[in-house]
């Protein structure tokens, strides 16, 4: 009898072992499964690639075309329509310039427009639906989504200056202190100078944020586009700087994989 039982306890303790480890073995697969799977995550494929100028003097915030370096640049286009048809010059024509320093990138951008239109008084309510410039930023150049999240931003800067995007609780928030603007307007052409200061994902609203030192060499998702309307309540025309393949074109405020890559020089 006790031969029995000492055969039977011997014979359980052997069987528990055994699915036991079978267990880990299971949990060690489903582990290196999911670490496969993270690590097997596409990396944006760079395109339309821009080498950026350092600027020696920073550039004043005035909305002006005179400082030392944009007289050293090339104008790049925003020819790309995004939503509407191709508008006629009289309408519609943008460009841009950009260089960067240590502390932040710096813009200017010449918009011809017929029709200045800010319809909507409360900046956080259809700000798409008014003329504006958008920034998209993607400080470490990883593409993917970011709709709701800080894996890039896409900046609404609209006529009085206000720049908006949407939080992680997907409502819209003023980032006023990200991007400094200025503004002038002649005729039918506006003049708008930016100061954007770069923030990576880590960046949490309502928290004390650094902001990302620039240096040579480094890479950054960059777009920018103009929201442009004249008599509707819907912007008319969308127009941007990079090719988007697909028909859905609107894809910047979700999707950094469309934005350039520019690449930081001295």
């Amino acid at each position: 009898m006790n031969r029995l039982l000492i055969l039977s306890a011997f014979t359980f303790i052997f069987l528990y072992s055994c699915a036991k480890a079978q267990k880990q073995d299971s949990d060690s697969s489903v582990s290196s499964v999911a670490v496969a799977q993270t690590l097997a995550k596409p990396e944006k494929k760079d395109h339309q690639i821009i080498e950026v100028k350092k600027a020696v003097i920073v550039p004043e915030i005035d909305g002006q075309m005179n400082d030392p370096i944009w007289n050293d640049l090339k104008w790049l286009p925003m020819d790309q329509a995004w939503i509407g048809k191709y508008p006629t010059v009289d309408d519609f024509f943008g460009r841009y310039k950009i260089a960067w320093t240590p502390e932040a990138l710096y813009i200017l951008v010449e918009v011809k427009d017929d029709i200045l239109i800010d319809q909507y008084k409360d900046p956080l309510t259809q700000w798409w639906d008014d003329d504006c410039v958008e920034i998209f930023i993607d400080a470490d150049n990883s593409g993917g989504e970011h709709q709701f999240n800080n894996n890039a931003f896409a900046y609404h800067v609209a006529l009085d200056g206000n720049v908006v995007d949407l939080d992680s609780k997907k409502e819209p928030i003023l980032y006023n202190n990200h991007v400094i603007s200025k503004r002038t307007t002649t005729d039918n052409v506006s003049v708008w100078e930016f100061e954007v200061i770069v923030h990576n994902d880590t960046y949490e609203e309502g928290k004390t944020n650094d902001a990302k030192v620039l240096q040579k060499d480094q890479k950054i998702g960059f777009a920018i586009a103009y929201n442009d309307n004249d008599t509707s309540k819907e912007r008319e025309n969308f127009m941007g700087s990079v090719f988007v393949p697909g028909e859905d074109k609107n894809q910047g405020w979700i999707n950094a994989d469309i934005f350039g890559t520019i690449v930081l020089q001295e």
